[in-house]
């Protein structure tokens, strides 16, 4: 089962978003909000507000079709921000000039997903180059 979320017009530049959305791709959906709580970025809380959210959509989705919920199975398959449109302000300069002041905004968008088997999750420690 999947659960999406999505926060649009959300006023943090995108590239500082997905400083913070990469951090959490891929983790439990607890492990995430938990991670985003108590990071210092300000773009934390907005990506923190969506995780939060598309759980309670899982919940809303499950009950809906009488399945049943467990939180700690949902993990965030897919995390990603696209640009939104950006406000144009202009800030006085000198000489009688006006510079262009991008105010720019963000789209976030969270999907999460019921944990495949263990069969299916790779192991905690990785395999990567080793050749036993």
């Amino acid at each position: 089962m999947e659960a999406k979320a999505q926060a649009r017009y959300v006023r943090v530049t995108p590239q500082k978003a997905r400083r913070v959305v990469d951090v959490i791709r891929g983790k439990q959906a607890q492990e995430a909000v938990a991670i985003l709580k108590f990071a210092p970025q300000a773009a934390a809380e907005p990506v923190r507000k969506v995780v939060e959210s598309a759980v309670a959509n899982a919940r809303v989705k499950a009950d809906r079709d009488s399945v049943a919920f467990d939180e700690r199975s949902l993990v965030v398959a897919e995390a990603y921000v696209d640009e939104g449109p950006s406000l144009k302000r202009f800030r006085p300069r000198a000489q009688g000039r006006a510079g262009r002041i991008l105010k720019r905004t963000s789209h976030i968008t969270v999907v999460l997903a019921a944990r495949e088997t263990s069969a299916a999750v790779p192991a905690a420690g990785s395999t990567k180059g080793r050749t036993r």
